[in-house]
């Protein structure tokens, strides 16, 4: 209440202009940015078989969630989210995603994990968190916390619309408990789905207006495309095309472009991401660690 969250500290010296744009477009779908990129599927492709060669095994996903962690770490800017039109500095780097229970059947049911991650993170930190957070959801028979509370509350007609209009009325008072900041996917600083793997193309998804999620990123199936070299030949070229939607009223466009231009090139060179950064950059006052053994909440 008064400013204070559980997810994050209230930030008050900001640029008017930037200030201002949350009285103005006062919801997330009021100001969603959509983006597209193209990432280049062979160099990632070349990557994963040579690191797969030395018994590291990577994935697509994980190289991109590592990007987002590096380039958070360098532009903590990104790392904002908004509520009752008052900026607030995230208190931790998480990333949320849907996964399938049983990855060999397609129809199989669905859960959701939420991960977070320590700034100075290298790209096999990333993965081993995102290993471990997949197996102990699959692992659990009964489905992890949300498909529990999702049960729970649907067996009693309107307790679910009861419950959600709780939840947002004690998020809008900084009243939100904690454990459902930590656990509920929707208090992420980044949701990201994987529609190649089921076929789909990258989409261009709405954030949330429920939650605190100010970015939200989609890999869509590989695509073809001819390519002519430099000495005039022609061939194919393959390239994974990604839809990323933004919050706008977050920061800066001057620091998404900075952000996003982080992103790319880390995923052009993931080497770069098998070493911590040099340095890691906080906003004042938010400061946040994850121990490297064991996944833990904050």
């Amino acid at each position: 209440m008064f400013g204070r969250r559980p997810d994050g500290k209230r930030l008050k010296h900001l640029d008017p202009i930037v200030q201002i744009t949350p009285y103005l477009m006062p919801m997330r779908c009021d100001a969603q940015v959509f983006l597209q990129h193209n990432l280049d599927y062979e160099k990632m492709s070349r990557y994963i078989v040579s690191k797969s060669r030395e018994g590291e095994k990577i994935t697509f996903m994980q190289i991109i969630v590592a990007a987002y962690v590096r380039a958070v770490s360098q532009h903590p800017e990104i790392n904002r989210f908004i509520f009752n039109k008052q900026y607030y500095a995230r208190n931790n780097c998480s990333v949320s995603y849907t996964v399938l229970k049983d990855p060999q059947n397609p129809e199989s049911d669905e859960t959701t994990v939420r991960i977070c991650f320590d700034l100075t993170d290298t790209l096999f930190d990333v993965r081993d968190r995102m290993n471990r957070a997949v197996e102990t959801s699959r692992a659990t028979a009964d489905g992890d916390f949300v498909i529990r509370l999702a049960r729970a509350v649907l067996k009693i007609p309107g307790v679910a619309t009861f419950l959600v209009a709780a939840v947002k009325l004690l998020d809008r008072y900084g009243l939100m408990p904690g454990i459902l900041c930590r656990e509920l996917p929707f208090y992420s600083g980044l949701f990201i789905t994987n529609n190649g793997s089921i076929g789909l193309p990258a989409p261009l998804h709405h954030i949330y207006n429920f939650g605190d999620v100010s970015l939200f990123m989609g890999m869509g199936g590989v695509q073809k495309e001819a390519f002519v070299e430099p000495d005039g030949r022609t061939r194919m070229r393959r390239w994974m095309p990604m839809g990323i939607t933004a919050d706008e009223r977050v920061c800066s466009g001057a620091h998404y472009s900075a952000f996003f231009a982080d992103v790319m090139r880390m995923i052009a060179n993931p080497e770069e991401m098998e070493k911590p950064p040099e340095t890691v950059k906080f906003e004042e006052g938010v400061e946040y660690h994850v121990a490297k053994a064991a996944q833990k909440a904050e």
